[in-house]
């Protein structure tokens, strides 16, 4: 069980929707100082709130970033991108900027605070996405579901050493990244935060958010066919 109070928390993608939230969330539960990571960040009306440029798609941004959040005892890997061209079609370079921000990205992020995390006995959250197992997603579906199992693979390797992590996986979400204008349905971001948190809180190891992650979830047991009915016409 992780407990926020008086604790170092790092979120990247802080400025989105869900972001923005966890950081609010985190500051509500007592976070001694909360390290809002964004490419370009913002500024914020909490003085425990320090605000840290960081690009998961670079690096050498995320090695900077490091030197300044190295007391990391939460680290909440957020940030992501979602752009919709087909894996047959859409640019090469759109694809492997996908892979590097969705995934490689939270792994470096990770192997660098890992010591920090393991000295606190601290948490890893990494927040996936419905889309981990539903292909529709296409290019941002690979680099979730890759994460999915770094999760996992993560996991089996910081246990031993007291590191608790957490796989939050998300449906739809009333946020920015999701398009078009019906909202109906989608769920608060800060319902979200603070269900994460009560996640961690709770020693859980995963955490579906709503109904269709929990369907989509139950449906990999099944022939390919329950998830893409097209696929049996």
């Amino acid at each position: 069980m992780t407990d926020l109070n008086n604790g170092t928390v790092f979120i990247t993608g802080a400025n989105g929707g869900l972001g923005t939230q966890l950081v609010e969330a985190a500051l509500t539960r007592g976070a001694r100082r909360v390290y809002a990571g964004a490419r370009s960040p913002k500024a914020w009306d909490d003085e425990r709130v320090v605000p840290v440029t960081v690009d998961l798609g670079d690096t050498a941004s995320i090695d900077q970033a490091v030197q300044q959040t190295g007391d990391t005892t939460v680290l909440v890997n957020n940030a992501a991108i979602f752009p919709r061209s087909d894996l047959l079609t859409g640019p090469t370079a759109e694809l492997l900027s996908v892979i590097e921000t969705n995934l490689i990205g939270p792994i470096h992020l990770t192997r660098s605070l890992a010591p920090s995390l393991v000295a606190a006995k601290g948490a890893l959250v990494n927040i996936n996405s419905v889309l981990s197992w539903f292909a529709v997603g296409k290019a941002h579906s690979v680099s979730k579901a890759g994460l999915w199992m770094a999760t996992n693979a993560l996991r089996l390797e910081l246990a031993p050493q007291g590191v608790h992590v957490l796989g939050v996986y998300p449906g739809p979400m009333d946020t920015p990244m999701q398009p078009g204008e019906d909202r109906a349905g989608m769920t608060d971001p800060a319902d979200i935060a603070n269900a994460v948190y009560d996640a961690l809180g709770a020693g859980e190891y995963e955490l579906l958010t709503d109904e269709t992650a929990t369907k989509v979830h139950g449906a990999l047991a099944a022939p390919v066919t329950a998830l893409y009915p097209a696929l049996a016409r």
